[in-house]
């Protein structure tokens, strides 16, 4: 797979160019048999002609005997020539690029290079939903453009429950996250996405504007919610694109401990019961076809972080998905989470985080396991432990008897929160597909 990638990173710069470079191939080759053709007596005397103007030149700036001098000024003029046509070759590619998008100024061309290098990256599929999610797509978009952010659509909670309710519409909210996490589009634009109204603001209390938006965006697509979220997509001119797991209408279903059955994410996890069996209603709901070929074709497959039950499990739940990413040849990564999820995954260890999907799964989706064995402070956990959160503790002799593989290391990133550091994540990522 590596080698493959490479190989298709090697030959990345001319996709799309083959038959104009074979164009060009044909009429340089045209050109310099004509050439040799139609001027075979005059090119060598128009050639003597050039040299002996140049020694002459060169004998009244020298004085003294051409041939020591002419190799260097040979490479001088040779020098100075390459950095000319550079400079000039950078010039008109600037001119034309402004020309076309006259937003474009000054010192952006390393800008435009630099989009050149990530349009070459590996193809990459993460899949989860929450904060989890967005966050490592922060990190990922800083190495490829190639990559397809697999969303989970069973939250029913806040925002996004409301718009189920009031337009029966798929959740948009953990969409919304991820567009911003791979929006290049200026800071203002994502901020606004982003915004959030307060609870004294009537109708509208709580709701994001960005899930607002992208409800607009499906009633002008007339009902397409995927046409609604590509048309997001462009606004926010994002690396990559974004998919629902899923475009029918699904509830997650849980059996709680004590055989009690709900349904809805939200209810599930405010039930404060441990989660014996999780399942999808309707269980019939057909996989994004672009999600299960973006599965296949990809270079590097990472699954969470996230909530196990509510934003990384549901996305295997949906048919197809799972056996996908069993015959995928990419290397699968399961990205544990930091700290623990209350109502979910109260007191799990890194081998309860994998034994849940494992349980829920019952194949073995992914290859490697990327556990944190960096620790936070002891104020951070103790501020973590008042609401009901605690660290995931890395036992990893526990997840290799699992069958997997591990990757273990300080991902951790504590400022404001305790959560995964992108860079740092990404960075080891990075290693699986030769990079």
């Amino acid at each position: 797979m590596i080698r493959s990638y490479r190989i298709r990173k090697l030959l990345a710069p001319t996709v799309g160019l083959q038959k104009a470079a074979g164009l060009l191939l044909m009429g340089l080759l045209a050109f310099f048999l004509g050439g040799v053709l139609s001027f075979k007596y005059q090119i060598p005397p128009a050639l003597q002609w050039i040299w002996d103007s140049a020694e002459g030149l060169l004998r009244l700036v020298v004085r003294n005997d051409v041939s020591r001098t002419e190799w260097l000024v040979g490479g001088l003029l040779l020098a100075f020539g390459s950095w000319g046509a550079y400079r000039g070759f950078r010039a008109a590619l600037t001119h034309i690029l402004e020309t076309f998008n006259p937003e474009l100024k000054a010192g952006k061309m390393d800008v435009y290079l630099r989009r050149q290098q990530l349009a070459q990256g590996p193809q990459i599929v993460a899949m989860g939903g929450g904060t989890g999610l967005s966050t490592l797509l922060r990190g990922l978009k800083q190495q490829s453009s190639n990559i397809t952010a697999i969303v989970t659509v069973t939250d029913d909670g806040g925002s996004s429950g409301r718009l189920i309710q009031d337009k029966g519409m798929i959740p948009p909210g953990d969409i919304r996250n991820c567009l911003v996490a791979l929006a290049d589009a200026e800071k203002s634009m994502t901020d606004l996405f982003q915004h959030r109204f307060r609870n004294d603001s009537g109708s509208l209390s709580g709701h994001s504007i960005g899930n607002l938006l992208i409800a607009a965006l499906v009633d002008q697509a007339h009902g397409d919610f995927e046409q609604a979220v590509e048309t997001a997509s462009d606004v926010l001119a994002i690396r990559g694109r974004v998919l629902p797991a899923t475009l029918g209408h699904v509830r997650l279903r849980a059996l709680l401990e004590g055989d009690i059955e709900i349904c809805g994410e939200t209810a599930i996890v405010s039930a404060g019961r441990r989660i014996k069996q999780l399942s999808l209603d309707p269980p019939d709901c057909r996989a994004h076809p672009a999600a299960l070929e973006a599965i296949r074709e990809a270079d590097l497959i990472c699954i969470g972080p996230g909530s196990v039950y509510t934003s990384v499990i549901p996305n295997l739940l949906v048919p197809g998905v799972a056996e996908a990413l069993r015959e995928a040849r990419a290397p699968k990564v399961y990205i544990c989470n930091v700290m623990t999820q209350p109502g979910e995954s109260d007191s799990f260890t890194a081998s309860e985080h994998v034994t849940a999907i494992l349980d829920c799964v019952q194949n073995r989706i992914f290859d490697y396991v990327l556990i944190n064995t960096g620790r936070p402070s002891e104020s951070a956990l103790e501020k973590y432990r008042d609401v009901g959160q605690h660290f995931v503790e890395a036992d990893t002799d526990r997840v290799r008897a699992l069958g997997v593989r591990v990757l273990q290391g300080n991902y951790m990133s504590e400022m404001d929160f305790v959560r995964h550091d992108p860079m740092k994540v990404v960075a080891r990522l990075m290693t699986l597909v030769g990079r």
